[in-house]
């Protein structure tokens, strides 16, 4: 199983200090937390994609690229890459590159997003977030697994002998998860193709997680990908914690209660009582996240949010030496004994390209005119 964490990337002020970082203090940042979940163990580093304030995580890729160079065993993936406001054509290009770049250590996570102003800034309406992802991935995976693409649809400018470069290292794309909190469409997609689902396990209560991720199974083992068992789940989770849980709660509730997310709303008792959101001691951590088994089954992938709210950077590397030295290691324990033989691990690239049959060279060779790009 894998762990991780993921960012959404927000610039929010300190509610203990009132001081808000500038952009440039929280893209490094991210950065130092990235290397640092490397350091402690974890598998992932996953983050949102962004395009408003108070976010500055608006080129997932170029981040990526970035910290790629700065890690070695790393698993680099996005908690959104928004695929309703994103030319498919440019997703193709940079994630086949990014793969290059990385050695492989990449994955991706396709979603809409929940920012609605986002579209008509991309030249989208809104009302076609469903149809739009659905076109826009079917011409991604056929872009990374046709050399020559000929396609027209509803949404983008006709292709004609189309050839994205490079091509997916190794002759296999990158692996896509679907992420969806409310959408059955998404998760129907997911399964249709038998792709990872991913349900950002933060905002709703646990009986919503399960029928989501039950659709899932249910219709991935409908087309014929194996056993409902075997479908590719993840889920997100937030946490905060202390060694002692009342410390926890009390360092933790001035940035819950402003919070751009969810803050001025429910108590931090009563959304956690609600939600997956657990404050308090590793080991409550470690119990709350092993009682996710129980209403989704085995999954592959947990990815935690940690860095949000304005928490200090130094608050936030402590989180990750206690999910790193006292709560991953519990975890892949117990739940690596609790999985059925069955029951595959979340792909990699390295598994993919032994599914294919070993690696391919790729490359296209296509002689173009250097002044029109036509081939010759």
């Amino acid at each position: 199983m894998q762990f991780g964490i993921f960012t959404v990337s927000d610039v929010t002020p300190d509610p203990t200090t009132g001081r808000t970082p500038t952009e440039a203090e929280r893209i490094r940042a991210m950065v130092t937390i990235a290397r640092k979940a490397e350091e402690v163990g974890l598998d992932v580093f996953a983050t949102g994609e962004h395009h408003n304030p108070p976010f500055v995580m608006s080129s997932p890729t170029t981040y990526l690229g970035y910290v790629a160079a700065k890690t070695d065993t790393l698993l680099l993936s996005t908690s959104t890459t928004l695929i309703t406001t994103n030319d498919p054509v440019k997703i193709a290009e940079d994630y086949a590159l990014l793969q290059h770049l990385a050695d492989g250590r990449v994955d991706l996570m396709m979603g809409r997003g929940n920012t609605g102003p986002v579209y008509p800034w991309f030249g989208q309406d809104i009302r076609n977030g469903i149809p739009l992802a659905v076109e826009n991935y079917a011409l991604l995976r056929r872009l990374w697994r046709e050399d020559v693409v000929d396609w027209e649809g509803q949404f983008r400018t006709p292709l004609q002998g189309f050839t994205s470069t490079p091509r997916p290292l190794d002759g296999v794309p990158p692996f896509v998860w679907h992420g969806s909190i409310r959408s059955p469409q998404i998760a129907e997609q997911a399964a249709y193709y038998g792709d990872g689902f991913f349900h950002n396990h933060i905002f709703w209560p646990k009986e919503h997680t399960q029928r989501m991720v039950e659709l899932y199974r249910r219709r991935y083992e409908h087309y014929g990908h194996g056993a409902a068992d075997q479908a590719i789940v993840g889920l997100g989770g937030q946490v905060f914690m202390r060694k002692n849980s009342q410390d926890a709660v009390d360092e933790f509730r001035p940035y819950f209660d402003n919070a751009p997310v969810y803050g001025h709303g429910p108590s931090l008792e009563e959304f956690s009582s609600q939600t997956p959101l657990t404050v308090g001691s590793p080991q409550q951590v470690i119990e709350r996240t092993l009682g996710f088994r129980d209403y989704v089954g085995d999954y592959q992938r947990q990815l935690f949010l940690i860095d949000h709210a304005g928490l200090p950077l130094k608050t936030v590397l402590e989180q990750l030496d206690l999910l790193g030295e006292e709560v991953v290691p519990v975890l892949r324990k117990e739940f690596a004994a609790l999985k059925p033989a069955h029951v595959p691990e979340a792909p990699t690239h390295a598994s993919l390209v032994a599914t294919a049959g070993g690696a391919k060279d790729a490359t296209v060779d296509a002689p173009a005119d250097s002044g029109t790009g036509q081939a010759r």
